[in-house]
C-alpha cells in the first residue's frame, strides 16, 4: 500500500471512531493550558530576566512543548503512548510542534494580505490546531499494527 492510500485508509478510520471528537477537545485543552504556559514563561524571561524577544520565545515554546508532550502522553493519546515517555516520542511529538508553529506563521502571513491581521491570526490559530492534532494522532501517537481497535 502506498504511504498516501495508507494515510487516506487511517484518516477514514479515524473519522469513523467516535472518539476522535473527545480526542480533539482534550488536545484543544491541553493546547490552551500550553498557551498560558508559553505566555507566561515568555512573560518572565522578557520582563524579569530581560533576555531577548527571540530567546525568551524559544525558552517559552521549549517549556510548553515539553508540557503538552507530557500531558497529550497521559491523557489525550494516552491509549497510544500506553502512558509511557520516550525521548522518540517527544521528539517527534516537538517536530510535530514545530510544523504547527510554521502553519501557524505562515497563515496569518498570507492572510494578511486579504484580511485584518487579527483575523489572520485567528484562521493561524485553527491552521496551527489542524497540524499540530493531526500531525499527534497520525504520527506521533499512532496504534502500531497490532494495536486493538477501540471497545464500543
Amino acid at each position: 500500500m502506498s504511504p498516501l492510500s495508507d494515510l487516506s485508509q487511517r484518516l477514514l478510520n479515524a473519522w469513523h471512531e467516535r472518539a476522535i471528537a473527545l480526542k480533539a477537545a482534550s488536545f484543544a485543552v491541553v493546547g490552551l493550558v500550553n498557551s498560558a504556559v508559553d505566555f507566561g514563561v515568555f512573560s518572565f524571561a522578557y520582563y524579569y530576566l530581560g533576555l531577548r524577544i527571540i530567546v525568551a520565545n524559544v525558552l517559552a515554546w521549549s517549556v510548553a512543548v515539553t508540557g503538552s508532550y507530557v500531558m497529550n502522553s497521559l491523557t489525550t493519546f494516552a491509549r497510544e503512548s500506553g502512558r509511557a515517555l520516550s525521548l522518540k516520542a517527544y521528539v517527534g511529538f516537538a517536530a510535530s510542534q514545530f510544523a504547527g508553529l510554521i502553519a501557524n506563521t505562515a497563515t496569518v502571513y498570507i492572510a494578511s494580505f486579504f484580511m485584518e491581521v487579527w483575523m489572520g491570526k485567528v484562521l493561524a490559530i485553527g491552521a496551527s490546531f489542524l497540524v499540530n492534532f493531526s500531525l499527534s494522532h497520525f504520527v506521533v501517537f499512532r496504534k502500531g499494527p497490532g494495536a486493538a481497535r477501540n471497545e464500543r
